[in-house]
């Protein structure tokens, strides 16, 4: 059975760091692609930031570049998103998600961030 197990979450205050993780089990993805969205209060689940294995090849929300960094271990099938300069805006769920190919077909059970004033 494939999972994603994602953890890292909490209560920042704005300004602050923190660091997602996400593991994979029950299938490789390191010639496929994972990443992060989130969903916050309201909204629709958006799209933070991808990387794809084989290219280490990533890309970005707009309101993200320059402040969260996705990175992956292959070895561990782990993704990470580090995530600094944390905005209010920033607080939602963050799911993590991947696929063999170029779609997210895996999603995780998501990560609650809360950033604080």
């Amino acid at each position: 059975q494939v999972q994603l197990v994602e953890s890292g979450g909490g209560l920042v205050q704005a300004g602050g760091s923190l660091r997602l993780s996400c593991a994979a089990s029950g299938r490789t993805f390191s010639s496929g692609v994972m990443g992060w969205f989130r969903q916050a209060p309201g909204k629709e689940r958006e799209f933070v930031a991808g990387i794809r294995g084989s290219s280490g090849d990533r890309n970005y929300a707009d309101s993200v570049k320059g402040r969260f960094t996705i990175s992956s271990d292959n070895a561990k099938n782990t993704v990470f998103l580090q995530m600094n300069s944390l905005k209010l805006e920033d607080t939602a769920v963050y799911y993590c998600a991947a696929g063999l190919g170029y779609a997210y077909s895996v999603w995780g059970q998501g990560t609650r961030v809360t950033v604080s004033s």
